[in-house]
């Protein structure tokens, strides 16, 4: 599948080292605001080659708005979007026209397919995830209508974890750490790992503030199942965590419950979700990324005809995925949220006659 959401919905196309790449947007209600600079700033957050922490890959990642918009509002049908590549380098994976990649979808891409597009992963290159960024920089400039804010910050790298959750912080670090005080300590980790060849992992830390009460389709479109899928759907993604996680496995009832008064909830332990609906509370994600898998160590694999072989890796890759990865996070938070909030507008019927009477 190549879409995804019900009542806001998207495809996006392209391939890493194709002419371009692209989505569709469905659902955006037409008079929306549509800032094609906060977009483009959104894009430029994600691109590579900003620092020595990202892949040396140069990318303008200049977004073009192809339908849509008239005037600078949306119109209510599809919106169109396209970024071209203007830095493809497909003879870097000429060795491994047969070889499959450890750790990629190589291998499992041939097995399903019966075709091989070698050149950076094709489809299953994190190239798509811009694609993604910009529909959901339309997403939050719905939601900023709205007052509800997606933030997001690196609170992991390579096993060194924050104490501290700043996300002013993280807009200003070029790694977009949450905790200053171990920012430089994350760097050198990313680095030692990069001039080792090797790469690290790291975790993303989302916050959604503002969200109203009752976003969420039970049984089988929950608020927090359908984050999941969405980051579990990210390149390179292993876990997904939502408020406590797995520390609520480790908890009694008594600490894990949240308790309530006239004024709010004590505590967010459950990340501002209960039953698969939001509480009104912060809605808090830890998105977990494994360390890049594009090494430049000798490895072991098999060809396409199954035969051991040696090999090393060349090409631009970056030494720790989670740092732009937590943009794409974003995003994809963005899109759940609007999702969910058109889906919502017709769950009781308060909301249909305020609308219609």
């Amino acid at each position: 599948m190549n879409s995804f959401g019900q009542k806001l919905r998207f495809s996006t196309f392209g391939e890493s080292h194709g002419t371009a790449i692209g989505c569709i947007l469905d659902g955006i209600p037409a008079g929306l605001n549509i800032d094609e600079e906060f977009i483009q700033k959104e894009l430029d957050r994600r691109k590579p080659g900003k620092s020595e922490f990202e892949t040396a890959r140069k990318e303008d990642d200049k977004v073009e708005i192809l339908s849509g918009i008239f005037e600078g509002k949306s119109t209510g049908t599809p919106i169109a979007m396209i970024i071209y590549n203007t830095n493809q380098k497909s003879r870097d994976y000429s060795n491994i026209k047969d070889v499959f990649r450890p750790g990629h979808a190589d291998f499992t891409y041939f097995h399903k397919y019966g075709i091989r597009d070698y050149r950076g992963g094709g489809r299953s290159s994190a190239r798509e995830t811009a694609a993604r960024v910009a529909a959901g920089a339309i997403a939050k400039l719905m939601l900023n209508e709205l007052n509800i804010e997606v933030l997001s910050g690196i609170c992991e790298i390579d096993g060194i974890k924050s104490e501290v959750f700043n996300y002013e912080d993280a807009k200003k670090s070029v790694i977009y750490a949450l905790d200053s005080n171990i920012e430089q300590a994350q760097k050198d980790a990313i680095l030692n790992a990069k001039n080792e060849h090797d790469s690290v992992g790291g975790v993303s830390r989302v916050l959604i503030k503002g969200s109203p009460k009752g976003l969420g389709q039970p049984l089988y479109y929950k608020l927090d199942a359908v984050l999941a899928d969405a980051m579990m759907g990210i390149n390179a993604v292993k876990a997904v965590e939502i408020g406590d996680g797995i520390l609520s496995a480790r908890s009694l009832g008594s600490q894990n419950n949240d308790e309530i008064r006239a004024n709010g909830f004590c505590s967010n332990h459950s990340g501002g979700i209960l039953g698969g609906v939001s509480n009104s509370d912060d809605i808090i994600i830890n998105v977990y990324f494994k360390p890049t898998p594009s090494i430049f160590k000798e490895q072991q694999t098999v060809t396409t005809k199954n035969k051991e072989v040696s090999f090393s890796l060349k090409g631009r890759h970056d030494p720790c995925v989670a740092i732009r990865g937590t943009v794409v996070c974003e995003a994809m938070a963005a899109l759940v949220i609007c999702d969910m909030l058109l889906l919502n507008m017709g769950s009781n019927m308060n909301g249909v006659t305020k609308y219609y009477k």
